[in-house]
């Protein structure tokens, strides 16, 4: 009898282990999937039309991750970071709002990035009669309105405001001036001819074919147009945020970057 229990021991043993080692088997073949991630993402406005297909395309390609992108005036977005918004990556159109996150501890540091570069273009309708080809022709009686961005949160208008002061005429553009609150606010008001010029970017104008490009502004009457980058610290998806700003850096995002207008400046 003794022998008996030894054999039906050594039996429901054998059975144990070979159990273990099916399923073992059975979870190396059939890993648990990827858990699902949702990114929120804050861009300035003039990123829209491109960053929109950036989104697709990484959905498509990365089905377990969600992306959420909130567009605005990179200022007030700033100021939504600044008040405890829930933001994985942070896309302005100037250094200065990245920077002053940073000052204030609320950037992961070492993921700052320049990502693009832009031009800053003046606009009209595209059936204005206007005869203005620079931007000092915004002082001419047919403008009665120009479009631009609020100086203080966005930085197209700062950008144009700086371009205006260096031809000293930014008193005289001041009381023809009507502020949006981002590029694509200002875009739509000439574009509708609610204004008679407005200043964008280039990137901007390209997305519409009821405005037309009068001139672009020289290099040296402004501060350089970069888009920087930037994970925030309170990320609760730092890996999935990493593996965003990684993609956004790479080939297909510059690609459709290029396609709408914008230089790439990231490596």
């Amino acid at each position: 009898m003794k022998k008996v229990r030894m054999i039906l021991a050594a039996l429901v043993s054998l059975m144990l282990i070979c159990s273990v080692a099916a399923c073992s088997k059975q979870d190396a073949s059939n890993p648990a999937p990827a858990q699902k991630v949702s990114l929120t993402v804050s861009a300035a406005a003039s990123l829209k039309d491109a960053m929109d297909e950036v989104k697709v395309n990484y959905e498509k390609d990365n089905p377990n991750v969600t992306v959420t992108i909130n567009f605005g005036g990179s200022g007030a977005l700033e100021q939504q970071i600044e008040n405890g918004a829930d933001v994985d990556v942070f896309i302005s159109a100037a250094t200065k709002q990245i920077d002053q996150l940073k000052a204030k501890g609320l950037t992961m540091d070492d993921t700052i990035t320049n990502l693009l570069g832009n031009k800053l273009v003046l606009i009209v309708p595209s059936d204005s009669k206007a005869n203005i080809t620079d931007f000092s022709g915004v002082t001419e009686d047919s403008i009665k309105k120009l479009a631009l961005g609020e100086a203080k949160s966005v930085p197209a208008g700062q950008y144009a405001e700086e371009v205006f002061s260096k031809l000293n005429i930014l008193d005289k553009v001041k009381g023809k001036a009507v502020y949006g609150k981002d590029v694509k606010e200002v875009l739509t008001w000439v574009a509708t001819g609610n204004a008679d010029a407005g200043v964008v970017y280039e990137t901007d104008a390209k997305t519409s074919d009821k405005v037309k490009v009068v001139a672009v502004a020289a290099e040296d009457t402004h501060t350089p147009i970069v888009y920087p980058a930037t994970i925030i610290k309170s990320s609760k998806n730092v890996d999935a945020a990493k593996a965003f700003m990684t993609y956004l850096n790479g080939p297909q995002a510059k690609a459709v970057f290029e396609k709408y207008g914008f230089t790439v400046l990231a490596k």
